[in-house]
């Protein structure tokens, strides 16, 4: 495993060492707080992040395993297509926004607008979730374990949103759902997966009340 310092360094230079670092071995980054877009559009690699991390981590990522050990900015993992992005910290304003695929984990608490317009990627935060959570959705999964603020999973088009806590209100166009044998057996195994201490018996499914909400 190569460990690289981004202290001093400036994105470019990082972005290129980590690029040249990735074939077939792990990378560390440590002190790149400073950097947004860090390991932006990878298609390969795991790399690890000692500490925080700036905005748009993980950016465009398509296929590279990204963990970082503490918390990140704005816009974590925005545009993602595969691949997984792992936060062991919290995540600021707009996590999983406009994501076609792959997986995000926050083991924190995470901000406004997460899962913003996804499209088709799993997206799970084991601690509490901002307000406009979920807003727009067309596709994937968001599995909040904690609570949720003001217009959760507001004008909800498709996808699966499941939620352990409470909210302060529902958003636009949505519908409480019990879940079925199938869903609770698939958050066990996330659960289970990402070793979070939460039992899907608990969880509430918010679903669309209608797939065409701009529509009469």
């Amino acid at each position: 495993m190569r460990k690289i310092s981004a202290k001093g360094k400036d994105l470019k230079e990082i972005n290129q060492a980590l690029r040249a670092s990735l074939n077939g071995k792990e990378v560390t980054i440590a002190e790149a707080d400073h950097l947004h877009g860090l390991a932006a559009g990878l298609k390969h690699g795991e790399v690890l992040i000692e500490g925080n991390a700036g905005d748009y981590l993980g950016v465009l990522n398509d296929g590279a395993a990204i963990e970082v050990t503490q918390s990140v900015g704005k816009y974590a993992a925005d545009n993602m297509t595969s691949g997984t992005v792992i936060v062991n910290g919290d995540a600021e304003y707009g996590a999983g926004q406009y994501c076609y695929g792959g997986t995000l984990i926050i083991y924190g608490e995470a901000g406004d607008f997460t899962a913003t317009m996804n499209k088709g990627a799993t997206i799970i935060v084991a601690g509490d979730v901002g307000d406009e959570v979920g807003t727009y959705m067309l596709d994937g999964e968001l599995v909040v374990v904690g609570n949720a603020g003001e217009n959760f999973a507001n004008f909800l088009i498709r996808g699966d949103v499941y939620i352990g806590g409470e909210w302060k209100n529902l958003g636009h166009n949505t519908k409480i759902e019990p879940l079925t044998r199938e869903e609770i057996s698939k958050l066990e195994a996330y659960f289970g997966t990402y070793g979070i201490d939460a039992d899907p018996i608990e969880f509430q499914k918010i679903a669309a009340a209608s797939e065409k909400p701009f529509y009469k």
